[in-house]
């Protein structure tokens, strides 16, 4: 028998290349093939192509072979080349001494009669972004702009940008953006006329901050014929460049009300497109335009919500919740025009836990009189849910309602049937909504307490809603029998209690009933006062401290401090200022929609404190506020209408609490905190308490009860200006150029400022209403660049000012040129005046 042939070697596995071995091998084949004519060369190499990319994908360093990549690369084989143009642009900078091996096949290449061949050598070479080989790029890119295939075209007109990424000054000195401009304006195609439009926003947003002609070329795209030369071939579009052109027409300013219907009539269609984001940034452009037209703006929202609507029930859960989020800011500016619309968002069985939380917000933003008795029907329904982050944003949905007026009666028996629900987490939420309840309606406190009066502490683990029982039992402990015993039965357990909240209410609820029923609290307080100082808390120890020397002081004084009367709550407050608000609806089809914050909270860490320490300062109103700011709860109801469609809400007015006189007629017993140490003792003396006012204001602003109001702006100064002042470009630049400078500073915008300013257009209507004009202007956020100029009344003297805005620092560089030297401050004075109220009209 003849023996056995050996099996032939396996060749390594594409998958699970062997390292050195293999691409020493690899070199070798490539080699061997470089200069080989045979009719299956083509083949082989594609083999050997594709393991070198195997190797490169599961990351071997396969540099080594790079000679030889290049030298195999002389084919017409289209497959071969895109393998090729792959592997050098992955190695070309990590290796950019090997770059300079692969220019001249890649211009080569880039004069192939294939137009396909020509425009992936063009890309390839554009994305070696190697800084030495910046100048090989030039010709190519001049060319391929002009290249008669518009596959070359397109490619060319985004490598001029990643050439500008490279190299910015070649780029300009090429004179690339404008062969871009010219190619927008005059390309058959759609797509390389959409890729021209990206590439010139990029590199002038970019080149904005350096130079002035860069911000006048960007307002360019933003001029009448350019932003109707491209919505009259948008449907020639793809989808994305769709987005990219209606981006733009929402900044577009027009002149009348001809040019918003125009526009408007152009793309009425896009609004019954199957993609979303086309959808959304049409309806972006509808509202941005008829921002300044009440009625128009209404019909705008009317005709949205069908759109808005199919495009939820349609598609993925993502972008369900996408269209959710922007129909939810949308609801939260106008609630009316979508309480009809309530059933569209009932939760389904299949939605994801996210759009379902997302519905029941904008469940209890639109209900009102006509479909209250619904929507809570409905929300009942998922108290019971299985998902209990659900459930419990259903009860609280439910509770939100009630607090707008809406029904009380029926719902205040609904949230206490809850109560009876044998589960921990309703009770919880339900005793932390009856609280809100009787803050607001006190009237229904005996139906309340009547239910909650039944509920045993013991039962309820939530620290919230424990919080909460407590917090009734110490306000109502006159009508709730058991009141004080049960708080005693709180305190023996003192120590096995978690919570530093619920021991605070505890603290607070004790003292409470003390004053209503001294002689069944009395050993309670003792002991919580007793347990108060021992605790480990700071916060708690501090209270408990605080009690304890109000009551060593004057037992009446602490009543008036600890239970002074109290007025109905008719408005809580909003946890999102107005103005960011506002923001968001800027940004809107955008992920400051998705996630409910300005871009610049999730974009720019370094930038992200100001924003929130100013917000918290924009809410700051701790001092007495004027009559005329104070609203009933009715009047603020019924000014609800004027909120449909304004560009921000009108801000809660604030509830002036009468702390008038109140004497008790019960004196404390001096063996009430017998169990106190001396040395507590000892740190009140209440016949040595002299407190002058510097000390006085000193603990009224540690309490935060006496802070002062911030300084009024400093009245303008008396330098008048023309209201109608004339000065054309070419001469502001001369005189620019000729004037000495008078004042070079840095000033601070307002934090209210600094959020409204979205684009140029907001602080140029704001400066020109007070007789300052804008030249010219540019940027993108956070930076703006500025020329202002001023003519004093009744002379001709100017004055020119270069402002640069920055707001995410809320800091704005001034420098003033004044052809009157003597009034050059006064101007100066004035000019940083008008700029610190921006925001605040």
């Amino acid at each position: 028998m003849a023996p056995t042939a050996p099996s032939p070697a396996k060749s390594a596995s594409p998958s699970q290349p062997s390292g050195k071995s293999e691409v020493s091998d690899l070199k070798q084949q490539l080699r061997q093939l470089a200069g080989s004519r045979a009719p299956d060369a083509d083949d082989q190499r594609r083999d050997v192509f594709k393991r070198v990319i195997s190797c490169m994908t599961a990351g071997i360093d396969v540099s080594a072979a790079f000679g030889e990549m290049v030298l195999c690369s002389a084919t017409s084989d289209v497959v071969l080349k895109k393998m090729c143009y792959l592997y050098v642009g992955v190695h070309a900078r990590a290796h950019p001494d090997l770059a300079l091996l692969t220019i001249n096949f890649l211009q080569r290449d880039c004069r192939d009669q294939d137009p396909t061949i020509r425009g992936l050598a063009l890309r390839s070479l554009c994305s070696l972004r190697v800084p030495n080989l910046v100048e090989y790029l030039v010709t190519p890119l001049t060319t391929g702009l002009k290249d008669p295939s518009a596959y070359v075209r397109m490619v060319a007109a985004v490598g001029a940008a990643k050439l500008y990424h490279i190299s910015a000054t070649t780029c300009l000195d090429a004179d690339l953006p404008a062969a871009l401009k010219a190619l927008m304006l005059s390309d058959p195609d759609a797509q390389v006329v959409a890729n021209c439009l990206h590439s010139l926003l990029e590199i002038w947003t970019l080149e904005a901050a350096n130079s002035e002609a860069a911000g006048r070329e960007i307002e360019t795209l933003y001029s009448k014929p350019v932003v109707f030369y491209l919505l009259n071939k948008i449907k020639e579009f793809s989808e994305w460049a769709q987005c990219h052109v209606l981006e733009l027409a929402s900044k577009f300013i027009p002149s009348d009300n001809n040019e918003i219907f125009d526009i408007m009539n152009l793309l009425e269609d896009r609004l019954q497109h199957a993609n979303g984001a086309v959808v959304l940034a049409t309806i972006k452009v509808f509202l941005h335009l008829t921002m300044s037209m009440t009625d128009v703006h209404q019909q705008v929202y009317e005709r949205i919500k069908a759109p808005l609507l199919t495009l939820v029930g349609a598609g993925s859960p993502e972008q369900s919740y996408s269209v959710l989020c922007h129909l939810h800011l949308l609801v939260m500016r106008a609630p009316m025009l979508f309480s009809s619309d309530y059933k569209s968002f009932y939760c389904q069985f299949s939605d994801p836990s996210y759009v379902k939380k997302l519905k029941l917000e904008m469940l209890t933003a639109i209900a009102n009189e006509s479909n209250t008795y619904e929507i809570v029907t409905e929300l009942c329904e998922y108290a019971g849910n299985v998902d209990v982050p659900i459930a419990r944003e259903s009860i609280r949905a439910v509770g939100k309602i009630a607090l707008q007026q809406y029904d009380v009666n029926a719902i205040v028996d609904r949230l206490l049937q809850f109560l009876e629900m044998d589960k921990d987490y309703v009770t919880a939420e339900t005793l932390v909504l009856v609280k809100d309840l009787l803050r607001k309606y006190p009237q229904w406190s005996h139906d309340c307490i009547a239910v909650v009066g039944n509920i045993s502490s013991q039962n309820i683990q939530e620290p919230k809603g424990k919080a909460a029982l407590i917090w009734m039992l110490g306000e109502y402990s006159q009508d709730m029998h058991d009141a004080p015993y049960v708080l005693e039965n709180l305190v023996d357990n003192w120590d096995e209690e978690q919570s530093p909240e619920v021991r605070l209410h505890l603290l607070t609820a004790v003292m409470k009933c003390f004053f209503k029923r001294p002689p069944e609290t009395q050993k309670a307080l003792g002991a919580t006062l007793a347990a108060g100082l021992a605790d480990t808390h700071q916060d708690v120890h501090d209270r408990a401290l605080f009690y304890y020397r109000l009551l060593q002081y004057d037992p009446a004084v602490a009543e008036r401090v600890v239970n002074p009367p109290k007025q109905a709550v008719s408005v809580f407050a909003d946890t999102q200022s107005s103005e960011i608000k506002d923001r968001i609806f800027d940004e809107f089809n955008s992920l400051s929609v998705v996630y409910q914050k300005p871009s610049y909270m999730f974009t720019d860490k370094e930038h992200r404190g100001t924003f929130e320490y100013s917000e918290d300062l924009a809410n700051l109103t701790v001092g007495a506020e004027a009559p005329e700011t104070v609203i009933s709860a009715q009047r603020y109801q019924e000014s609800d209408n004027d909120l449909l469609l304004s560009t921000s809400d009108k801000e809660d007015s604030g509830i002036r609490s009468s702390n008038g006189s109140y004497t008790s007629t019960y004196n404390a017993p001096s063996d009430l905190l017998s169990s106190q140490t001396p040395a507590e003792t000892a740190l009140i003396n209440p016949s040595s308490s002299t407190y002058s006012t510097q000390t006085n204001f000193s603990l009224d602003d540690l309490l935060g009860l006496g802070v002062p109001d911030a300084p009024a702006p400093p009245p303008p100064p008396a330098l008048a200006l023309n209201s109608k002042p004339v000065l054309d470009p070419a001469t502001f630049q001369k005189k620019w150029g000729q004037l000495a400078l008078s004042f070079s500073q840095e000033c601070s915008l307002s934090p209210q400022g600094a959020a409204s300013l979205m684009n140029p257009q907001s602080l140029i209507r704001h400066m020109q209403s007070n007789y300052i004009q804008c030249i010219a202007s540019g940027g993108q956020p956070p930076n703006y660049k500025f020329y202002f100029y001023g003519q004093k009344a009744g002379a001709a003297a100017f004055y020119l000012v270069e402002c640069i805005v920055n707001t995410a620092s809320a800091k704005a560089q001034l420098k003033i040129k004044a052809e009157d030297g003597t009034t050059a401050e006064a101007f100066s004075t004035l000019f940083q005046s008008v700029l610190s109220q921006f925001g605040h009209s």
